[in-house]
């Protein structure tokens, strides 16, 4: 359940009151997504979501995810618009928490995925990156390259309870990534964490992107890396070859790529399962036993790794 922070009726009324929303009808809690406490708000001028965002989020960066998706939405990019209050201001305070309050998108994230939301996926990323890029703002992808090592030095003496051998394995890759890593690839801002229960959908039409908490200014390849992990893979684990060939190929009708780029996404897109690897390893090492949260089975992305190693060229993602 998403509600770490309960909000009392009158605090939210006395809140709502500083917003041009109308007059607050509902309000309950949203139980997806583990990062913040997410409300639906219902008004009398229409739907919205209130955040607050807990202590895994970093204050400092809300300006740069607020005026992101202020920027992307002035771009036409369907994201949460960020409602500003009375006084011009987008973020402020509730119960001792920073709180947002967000316009609600329609739609629904997709159950099972088809290659004609893959084929939507990649329209959508690619008009994401071009309008991204005059953004004036940046931020430094803290779960990139740099982060990994001390990563899986947290979770190193304890990988092998998962896996056999799987310290080995990692330590192997670790190196293997730093040096193959690519520089002086066309990079702005780029989501990170396009997953699917963060892309809504209507009659098979992209309808919105959200959570914006992983944004950050990074190669537009690693983006595609992501989603290639995140979107083309069966739930047996198989690469699906037509999703991702369907997704780069509208991918390229708005934005092309360049020959530095096709060449790269192999080890872009070990990377991505390198760090979505790392960061449920220790959750899943972490986390107490207790813990009301559900940890993500890391070995999933150790299968997509291993695949990706085994690439030996962008057409085997079915590029030409």
């Amino acid at each position: 359940m998403a509600v770490y922070t309960e909000v009392g009726d009158e605090e939210l009324v006395a809140f709502a009151a500083e917003y041009d929303i109308g007059e607050v009808l509902s309000f309950k809690g949203i139980a997806e997504g583990i990062e913040n406490s997410n409300f639906a708000l219902a008004t009398t001028d229409g739907n919205f979501i209130l955040t607050l965002y807990e202590k895994r989020v970093n204050a400092d960066d809300l300006p740069f995810f607020l005026g992101l998706m202020d920027h992307l939405a002035e771009a036409g990019i369907p994201c949460p618009t960020p409602v500003h209050g009375r006084d011009g201001k987008a973020l402020r305070r509730l119960c001792g928490r920073p709180a947002a309050i967000v316009t609600f998108l329609s739609g629904m994230w997709p159950r099972r995925i088809t290659p004609d939301h893959t084929a939507e996926l990649g329209t959508a990323l690619a008009k994401f990156h071009l309008a991204g890029a005059d953004f004036d703002m940046s931020r430094d992808n803290d779960l990139s390259m740099a982060g990994w090592r001390p990563l899986l030095a947290k979770s190193e003496d304890r990988a092998d309870e998962v896996e056999p051998g799987l310290a080995k394995e990692l330590a192997a890759e670790m190196e293997a990534l730093e040096i193959g890593w690519p520089t002086g690839l066309p990079a702005s801002v780029i989501h990170a964490d396009l997953f699917p229960d963060n892309v809504f959908f209507r009659d098979g039409k992209l309808t919105g992107m959200i959570d914006f908490y992983f944004a950050c200014t990074d190669m537009f390849a690693y983006d595609l890396g992501v989603c290639l992990n995140a979107w083309c893979f069966e739930p047996d684990l198989s690469f699906n070859v037509t999703k991702a060939r369907r997704m780069l190929a509208a991918y390229r009708k708005v934005r092309e790529f360049s020959a530095e780029e096709m060449e790269a996404l192999p080890l872009l897109a070990q990377g991505s399962a390198m760090r979505f690897l790392l960061t449920r390893l220790y959750d899943w090492l972490h986390t107490p036993k207790d813990a009301l949260v559900t940890c993500k089975d890391p070995l999933e992305f150790l299968a997509r790794l291993r695949f990706h190693r085994a690439v030996k060229g962008s057409a085997e993602y079915g590029l030409e």
